[in-house]
């Protein structure tokens, strides 16, 4: 589905802050939207440090945090965002992106030079329809209200980045081909039947149809990490990756 249907030419892009294992370990879920079907295009994970007030022992836990297992890449955002474009804009002539205000979005951006016009929208401007970032937005609140993991004040954070991806993963693969795109008006009409790529609204028999292996699809380098349970939590002493030959 990744290469079904015309490339996009208006695309949506922001991150969702969330967290794993607890508040001192905040990462990006980075999604990327076309804005005329609602439909997710891509996603991927930034790493970051704790930012925010923070009191005094908060500041020495998070200090004595990194001694132990490291400082997050401040660039993490940026190169996320490089790789997530590299895959969505290839050698198309023209393609419009909307982001926030967000400092680490504008320079891989900037090197496609007149290939890409990049539209900026405050955060904090009023989130209607008639907002640019409205597709962005409304995916955002969907998963903070379908994924307990997701809401800030939890005691449900995702203990590993990794299976919050899994769960991005499922609920991408849910918003796309099976809930409708607005729940007022038209029923039974999905972003991914708006996009083109379905003529259908899928259920789970569709979706659960046969199996796949992904040693015969191609999939995205980071992707193919997220499959194999490569991604680090950084706190656990133990990550088990997926390494099961015969599910290959």
């Amino acid at each position: 589905m990744l290469i079904a249907g015309k490339p996009p030419e208006e695309i949506v892009y922001d991150g969702l802050e969330t967290f794993e294992f607890s508040q001192f370990h905040p990462w990006h879920l980075n999604l990327a939207v076309e804005k005329s079907t609602d439909y997710i295009l891509n996603f991927n994970e930034s790493e970051l440090r704790r930012k925010g007030t923070m009191t005094p022992q908060q500041k020495e836990k998070r200090q004595q945090l990194e001694d132990d297992f490291g400082r997050p890449d401040p660039k993490a955002i940026e190169k996320s965002t490089i790789e997530m474009f590299e895959n969505l804009i290839g050698d198309q002539t023209h393609v419009t992106v909307y982001t926030d205000l967000h400092t680490q979005y504008s320079g891989p951006l900037q090197k496609y030079g007149d290939q890409v016009t990049h539209i900026k929208t405050s955060s904090k401007a009023h989130r209607g329809h008639h907002n640019n970032l409205f597709a962005i937005n409304r995916h955002d609140m969907m998963l903070r209200h379908s994924s307990k993991n997701h809401t800030r004040e939890t005691i449900a954070f995702s203990k590993r980045r990794q299976a919050g991806i899994y769960r991005a993963a499922v609920c991408s693969v849910y918003m796309n081909f099976m809930m409708d795109r607005r729940q007022r008006g038209v029923k039974g009409y999905t972003p991914a039947m708006a996009r083109g790529v379905v003529d259908r609204k899928l259920n789970y028999s569709d979706v659960f149809e046969c199996r796949l292996f992904v040693s015969h699809l191609e999939l995205p380098p980071r992707w193919r990490q997220y499959y194999f349970r490569a991604t680090i939590t950084r706190a656990l002493p133990r990550n088990k990756g997926h390494s099961l030959k015969y599910a290959a």
